[in-house]
């Protein structure tokens, strides 16, 4: 017996997927033969090797498809086909959105508005894939890729794309080409993708909230659209931290209890596993020992009511700080497993 722990197996990006696809396909247009499995550099020089699971050709084009391996990652597109076709482009690489791809509704994303949501890396992976080639042909770089992913429209109203005018589809991501198992980078990536939009479409009040409960009842009490509404979740210190350089007039944090204790205890991390409650230091807040020896945050807010508005004063003081000064005015929202409002303050 061991209680060594198995490694975590890493998996690759819809951007890594894609950009395979295209060098499939396009090896297939202009005359070779389907390279199966098909080799890529990733940005950091790692050469990953993707079996194909689609292959289709015409007269003036082929398109091939890679199934998404995330690995042991929970990602959403984790056994999606990505397909890109390619065919000739008036001039240079232009891109399209297929099937169950987004389009870019809203300013403030790393691509413009009516773009599709391709995102910079992975569209310059696939640029370099398209000049290597042509280089190697003696081809014009002419080349119209089309990336579509079937179900995507399904998958894409599991993430983050509606609030962040991302419509008709998922995006294809990606910075280094590899996903992380259980990586912070992608959520918090999509926390500031949420405000540079709201900056961009010039909202005065945005919200972080750490549960689906306490979002609902915050934008209930503010009357915010979907889009100032923040997938905070765990990650506040990755929330407050951006804003603190792009800030935003207003910002209401919501959570329930507990989460917001961690917060006033200093937490910016709120996970569980991450960060814990210190009923030592309620027991001290609320002036009522009996806190001290309490099982949960919750078992300590029904001995003493009263830590409500003190919590939320001292996470609003935590994010104050953490703002460092930037101009957002602050609120807090403590909510209970109800929805119901348990304390404001701000």
């Amino acid at each position: 017996m061991t209680d060594a722990k198995i490694p975590l197996r890493r998996g690759w990006t819809t951007g890594a997927c894609a950009t395979a696809a295209v060098k499939a396909a396009l090896t297939r247009l202009w005359g070779g033969d389907w390279p199966d499995p098909v080799t890529i550099t990733l940005p950091r020089g790692e050469e990953p090797a993707f079996a194909l699971a689609h292959r289709a050709e015409g007269a003036d084009w082929a398109e091939a498809g890679i199934i998404k391996d995330a690995g042991d990652d929970p990602d959403v597109t984790h056994g999606a086909l990505i397909i890109a076709r390619v065919a000739a482009s008036p001039g240079g690489v232009l891109f399209r959105a297929g099937d169950g791809i987004g389009t870019v509704t809203r300013p403030g994303l790393p691509v413009p508005v009516g773009e599709p949501a391709i995102n910079p890396v992975p569209r310059a992976m696939m640029d370099e894939v398209v000049a290597e080639l042509a280089a190697a042909q003696g081809r014009a770089p002419d080349v119209t890729i089309t990336i579509s992913v079937p179900g995507g429209v399904a998958l894409a109203e599991r993430t983050w794309n509606p609030r962040l005018g991302i419509l008709g589809g998922l995006s294809i991501l990606g910075t280094t080409g590899i996903v992380r198992p259980f990586s912070c980078a992608a959520w918090i990536a999509s926390i500031h993708r949420g405000i540079d939009v709201a900056r961009a479409g010039g909202l005065a009040h945005v919200a972080g909230c750490t549960g689906a409960m306490s979002e609902a009842a915050v934008q209930r009490l503010h009357g915010l659209p979907d889009h100032a509404m923040l997938d905070m979740g765990d990650f506040a210190g990755g929330l407050v931290k951006y804003l603190r350089r792009h800030p935003v007039p207003r910002l209401t944090i919501g959570g329930g209890f507990g989460k917001l204790v961690k917060l006033a205890q200093g937490a910016v991390d709120l996970h569980s596993g991450r960060s814990q409650v210190d009923l030592g230091v309620l027991a001290v807040w609320a002036g009522d020992g009996r806190v001290a020896g309490a099982n949960t945050a919750l078992e300590a807010l029904g001995m003493a009511p009263q830590l409500a508005p003190l919590v939320a004063e001292r996470a609003r003081a935590r994010v104050l700080a953490m703002l460092d000064a930037a101009p957002v005015a602050v609120d807090v929202v403590v909510v209970d497993r109800a929805g119901s409002i348990l304390a404001r303050t701000g």
